[in-house]
């Protein structure tokens, strides 16, 4: 097992890793829409969205793997009717590129963001 850490995501906010690799498997935390080099969380759930996902890419070079390598992705909404613009900000970072995905309305995230989202990734 080895603690994967990008200086280019947020640091944790908590006693938990940014993502856990085990053999071929990473194991991605969730993100929140906080911009590493201010470390404020971005404003509008398109923003979040995408910042979130750019927070997940940055991990994901670190351990030399590519959002290509996603196999799951879990979406937290603070509200599912954010869900339309999200699955947009979503589709277009995928592109073709397709994982399984669960997205869900929670009562409450981190900081009072309205997105965050989780992955897993497979590096073949």
């Amino acid at each position: 097992m080895q603690k994967i850490h990008s200086n280019k995501a947020p640091k944790a906010i908590g006693p938990y890793s940014q993502a856990v690799l085990v053999e071929k498997t990473l194991y991605l935390s969730g993100q929140l829409p906080i911009n590493p080099e201010t470390n404020e969380v971005v404003s509008g759930i398109e923003n979040q969205t995408k910042q979130a996902l750019l927070n997940i890419e940055a991990i994901l070079k670190e351990a030399n793997m590519s959002k290509e390598d996603i196999v799951k992705c879990n979406v937290y909404l603070k509200d599912l009717n954010d869900f339309n613009v999200m699955n947009d900000v979503y589709s277009y970072f995928f592109y073709e590129h397709k994982p399984a995905r669960v997205a869900l309305e929670v009562s409450r995230l981190p900081k009072d963001v309205l997105v965050e989202i989780d992955a897993i990734a497979y590096k073949k």
